[in-house]
């Protein structure tokens, strides 16, 4: 997405310079004024190739979960002690050790500073603040319970966290076991088998046909190794791109879901999320359409968005939310009955927030049977490959050992 720089006069007078995201430059020109800014100059930033590289540097230091939770806790503890919000943040700022969230954390103050609400001031900062975080914070601002909401933040950031955390872990082991598996299989191929092939050579004997398919392979790996690297990274390059775009988004997010292994899996994840989010910001007081909105922009998935913004249209025109969840088909029926509950006895957060602890415990599990699942899977396949390639290198020296004979 275009970056705009801009300089704006707020309304104390005083002038800021900055940046921020849009698709074009009349909808950054309306972001800004939506924020009671006066406009003095606005441009689209030209990036050149050396900010591109800077900007996806895996060392660059970024806002994550472990200091949101952090911040918001010692937040609360301070707003509920009662100290203003502005000395708050200069506190937590002088303390915090990540140099990226610092100078977020400064911003907000200066903003706050000028006149801005802290919701607004948050909303700025995209990098450190989803919509989900600024929504809450809008409301306790609202409700006069900020330091309430900030609890209720570090503690739903802690759950998203850790859910994200099992996921992760489900995948890391198969794929390092996956990824040792091919770095070998390549390596007898373009190193050792060579090796060997010098011997065959003089061997004076047609070779068996499964060493005869090794060596070919091996000569093709030799000659077109730096072609496939390249061809590889090309096709990684181009699904990354074909996903970023609407369309593609679509169909892949519901091939995710289809998937024989994880498709359950992410499945259940889905739902965890969509309940313990939407749950919290009802208990914080947002509006049920806009705690819908909200969870819809944070699903993750083209496919829970959809269903989420279909209940929220049935919901605009009058009917109960547990009906459209349940037409989507992405829902399993447990849920939606839980729902209906919670919507007929008045305790609709109580139950979403009841439905994604026990998600919570069935992601757990299928974690767990995933990865005893994809485990013996992984080095079957990597010893029959391995166990192949040996047979096939020995197999003419068991014919010369027989010839001796």
């Amino acid at each position: 997405m275009p970056e705009f720089v801009y300089k704006v006069k707020m309304t104390s007078g005083q002038e800021k310079q900055g940046s921020i995201e849009a698709p074009n430059q009349a909808t950054a020109a309306s972001k800004l004024r939506s924020q009671k800014l006066i406009i003095l100059e606005i441009a689209e930033n030209r990036k050149s190739p050396l900010d591109a590289l800077k900007k996806l540097n895996p060392l660059k230091p970024t806002v994550k979960a472990k200091d949101l939770v952090l911040f918001s806790r010692q937040l609360s503890t301070l707003v509920s002690a009662g100290v203003p919000i502005v000395q708050g943040l200069t506190i937590l700022g002088e303390q915090v050790e990540n140099p990226a969230f610092k100078k977020v954390l400064d911003h907000i103050t200066e903003d706050i500073k000028a006149g801005v609400s802290i919701a607004d001031a948050m909303k700025k900062e995209p990098e450190a603040f989803e919509d989900l975080y600024v929504a809450m914070i809008k409301a306790g601002e609202v409700g006069g319970i900020l330091d309430v909401i900030l609890e209720r933040l570090s503690a739903y950031l802690e759950a998203a966290d850790e859910l994200k955390g099992k996921v992760k872990g489900a995948l890391m082991y198969p794929s390092i076991v996956a990824f040792i598996s091919v770095a070998v299989t390549i390596f007898l191929l373009v190193v050792v088998i060579p090796t060997f092939q010098e011997i065959f050579e003089g061997f004076g004997q047609d070779l068996p046909l499964p060493t005869q398919i090794l060596i070919s392979i091996s000569d093709f790996l030799k000659a077109n190794i730096i072609y496939l690297i390249l061809g590889a990274i090309g096709v990684g390059i181009g699904l990354r791109k074909y996903y970023q775009t609407k369309t593609g988004k679509a169909k892949m997010d519901e091939m995710f879901l289809k998937l024989p292994m994880f498709g359950d899996m992410l499945r259940k994840v889905a739902v965890a999320k969509f309940t313990r989010t939407l749950g919290t910001l009802i208990k914080s007081g947002v509006p049920i359409l806009q705690g819908l909105d909200t969870v819809a922009q944070t699903a993750g998935n083209v496919v829970v968005e959809k269903a989420i913004m279909t209940a929220k249209e049935s919901i605009r025109e009058g009917e109960k939310i547990a009906e459209p969840l349940k037409r989507s088909g992405v829902f399993p029926t447990m849920v939606t009955q839980m729902i209906s509950v919670g919507e007929e006895t008045g305790n609709l957060d109580t139950m979403l927030t009841k439905i994604a602890d026990f998600y919570d415990q069935e992601v757990d599990v299928a974690v767990k049977g995933l990865t005893s699942m994809i485990e013996p899977i992984v080095i079957c396949v990597m010893g029959l490959v391995i166990g192949a390639i040996v047979i096939a290198m020995f197999m003419p020296m068991f014919m010369m050992g027989g010839m001796a004979g």
